[in-house]
């Protein structure tokens, strides 16, 4: 019995970015360029974040589906707030480096607009990625994507799209991609990528 066709594109089109993620696995800076598929219409600064002005904005795609913890999590439930969407996996070195950083900055902004959501891949035992956030004491959810079907589908070609691990990708409170990393963040760059979109009305 053969695969149909669309089974087979979406096995292809997971093997692709399993090929890409496989040879940006724990990237570090990634030097100040900007990447996503051709699109100018976002400039990266010298710390190497892009960002995207509020009127050349463009929503995600479908971001969904079951959790770490087994919940169920549409990030599309979070619009009116600025989300941060965290590519990471258990495995990956600058993804532990930044963790800490993350877990203060999501607990001191709880109360002010701002939700966390890790998009945790590559982590085919489930049980590692789940004592990651036990030993950060990682206060949000992320949707447990091994396969990297979600970070492939939910960001448009041509956007700010998460193009290593760790990436973040910051979404405004339209639910539009705003900024990107494709690096470990301190505590300082990563208020800088969300304490505009805050001050946005």
């Amino acid at each position: 019995m053969s695969l149909s066709r669309a089974p087979r594109r979406t096995l292809l089109a997971v093997g692709v970015l399993t090929a890409a993620l496989a040879l940006s696995a724990c990237g570090g800076d990634d030097n100040g360029k900007s990447g996503g598929g051709g699109n100018t219409n976002f400039v990266t600064n010298t710390g190497g974040i892009a960002t995207v002005a509020k009127d050349k904005r463009t929503a995600t795609e479908k971001i969904a589906g079951e959790t770490l913890e087994g919940e169920q999590l549409d990030v599309a439930d979070l619009k009116g707030k600025v989300v941060v969407l965290n590519v990471w996996g258990s495995w990956c070195g600058p993804c532990r480096a930044e963790a800490s950083h993350f877990v203060k900055v999501a607990n001191d902004l709880k109360d002010q607009g701002v939700e966390f959501v890790g998009l945790n891949t590559r982590d085919f035992n489930k049980q590692q990625a789940l004592t990651f956030e036990e030993d950060y004491e990682v206060p949000y959810p992320s949707l447990y994507d091994p396969n990297g079907r979600l970070i492939l589908f939910g960001f448009p070609k041509g956007t700010l799209n998460p193009q290593s691990i760790p990436s973040t990708v910051v979404l405004d409170k339209e639910g539009k991609i705003a900024a990107r990393s494709l690096m470990a963040l301190d505590e300082k760059k990563l208020r800088s990528m969300i304490e505009p979109l805050l001050k946005e009305k």
